[in-house]
């Protein structure tokens, strides 16, 4: 018995000890990309400009090839508000008179007929509201993971924050067009389009925010009551 309450003991003490672990966590569907390579170097034919190794004197440094960082600034605002309200009402009546036998009614035993009645009715009435307001502001720099053939820019990123209480994650991922880039190499989220944006975390405080299993049994659709 001492040994199993030992180990039982130490078991939990892993347990804390892995729940205390603040190290954020990558996400590989918001990992960044490496930059494409440059073409081999051609032999250098005396010229000082090299093909493929060129760079514009007079070009704003925009997010543009495989591997370019941009910079997304959040300025995220949503409000939503749902209300809706249900009644139904039913009623049924049916009646049977006696049934007859040439010519005259059929009875039991007692003197009684064989007629019968039978009335149900059923009510419903449910209501229900939601609202909702999120706001969302700061930055969060992505990469470029690929260039559309229309010169579009598939980006995607994720910003990784250890506190001493958990991690928060601000991921993003979408598609940019480079007109809408200003001379900062900034856009805004709002012009993201297919625009995937979470802000989630992990540790204590988000642990102390989630229902248990038992609560969420009870307010989901497999309980009858």
């Amino acid at each position: 018995m001492k040994a199993i309450v030992r180990i039982t003991v130490i078991g939990l003490c892993l347990a804390l000890l892995a729940g205390c672990n603040s190290t954020p966590k990558r996400d590989v569907e918001f990992a960044p990309v490496a930059p494409m390579m440059p073409p081999p170097q051609a032999e250098n034919t005396g010229s000082i400009y090299m093909a493929g190794h060129e760079r514009s004197w007079f070009e704003d440094r925009r997010a543009k090839r495989v591997g370019d960082i941009l910079l997304v600034r959040l300025v995220e605002q949503t409000d939503a508000s749902v209300s809706n309200s249900t009644e139904v009402s039913k009623s049924n009546s049916t009646s049977v008179s006696s049934p007859t036998l040439f010519g005259k009614a059929v009875s039991v035993l007692n003197g009684g007929d064989l007629s019968f009645g039978l009335n149900s009715g059923s009510d419903f009435e449910g209501e229900g509201d939601n609202a909702q307001s999120n706001e969302l502001s700061g930055s969060v720099t992505v990469t470029v993971v690929e260039v559309l053939s229309n010169g579009y820019l598939r980006v995607r990123g994720e910003k990784r924050i250890g506190t001493n209480s958990g991690n928060e994650y601000v991921k993003l991922s979408g598609i940019v067009r480079p007109d809408d880039i200003d001379t900062t190499n900034t856009v805004d989220s709002t012009r993201v389009g297919d625009a995937t944006l979470q802000y989630v975390g992990d540790g204590a405080i988000a642990d102390a925010n989630k229902m248990g299993w038992l609560a969420r049994f009870f307010v989901s659709a497999f309980m009858p009551f």
